[in-house]
């Protein structure tokens, strides 16, 4: 799956953590259509840090961590898939978040925090890069701790609970050719890669510009994400013995927290 790799305004946290590939060989168990089952998504219990104060916005958890003035312009960030963000305080209990990339939307997202101030929900929308349908997701998270004072009620630490996202979003397609694997998936995204550890081409992302690959066994491979030369993430893939099932083990190296996913062959 894709996207996965920050959380609120770095909603692609979820979506780069599900980053998949497989093996190429004849016949190979991976080849086929994947679907993955958000009910069956495991998350770290590592806490997410963000908060805003005195009009500012602060990712604090975010690799690289960055600051933005919470007014509701576009103000440049640096060592992120987009180059232009903007913050708005909505009222007390929610903001909102806009990412460009070079004057284009990439990800639009409201952040609400509960009554009780116990759980926080992100609903995103994300524009895959070749245009086409935006792809509606949401994220579900619980406080670690007390709010501090002074802060909007959205900040704090917090940790994931649970997803929904759009068919296309969970939906993957493995072909194999020799010693080559080639992914797709219906918003655009694609790579065609060797199991000799090179860099290869990825296509269609924001969060993800090359791929390299790695074969364990004949049911479990390793598929490293690289944005800018920088290892985004690690995902160890493993098939069933019956074929009909994978498991993806997501490693982020940056904030070192591991996520598991679970596929279902169509």
């Amino acid at each position: 799956m894709k996207k996965t790799q920050r959380l609120i305004v770095c909603a692609s946290l979820l979506l780069a953590a599900l980053s998949i590939a497989a093996v190429a060989q004849a016949q190979s168990p991976f080849d086929g259509t994947w679907h993955i089952n958000p009910s069956q998504a495991k998350f770290d219990p590592k806490p997410f840090t963000v908060y805003t104060s005195q009009g500012w916005y602060h990712c604090v958890s975010c690799t690289p961590p960055y600051d933005v003035q919470a007014d509701g312009q576009a103000h440049p960030v640096t060592g992120q898939p987009f180059d232009t963000e903007s913050v708005t305080v909505v009222d007390p209990h929610t903001t909102s978040f806009v990412d460009q990339k070079g004057g284009k939307t990439t990800t639009e997202a409201t952040v609400t925090v509960s009554a009780d101030g116990k759980l926080l929900t992100i609903k995103s929308k994300s524009y895959p890069m070749g245009g086409g349908a935006p792809q509606s997701s949401s994220l579900r998270l619980k406080r670690v701790g007390v709010l501090p004072a002074g802060v909007h009620a959205t900040s704090g630490n917090w940790v994931p609970t649970g997803f929904t996202d759009t068919d296309a979003d969970l939906t993957f397609t493995f072909k194999s050719n020799g010693d080559e694997l080639t992914m797709t998936d219906p918003t655009g995204d694609s790579y065609t890669a060797k199991f000799d550890g090179g860099n290869y081409p990825f296509k269609g992302s924001y969060q993800t510009d090359a791929v390299s690959l790695k074969k364990i066994d004949a049911h479990t491979i390793e598929e490293t994400d690289k944005h800018n030369g920088t290892v985004t993430n690690v995902s160890k893939m493993t098939v069933s013995a019956n074929g009909k099932t994978m498991t993806m083990v997501s490693h982020d190296p940056q904030r070192d927290v591991t996520s598991t996913f679970v596929a279902t062959k169509k």
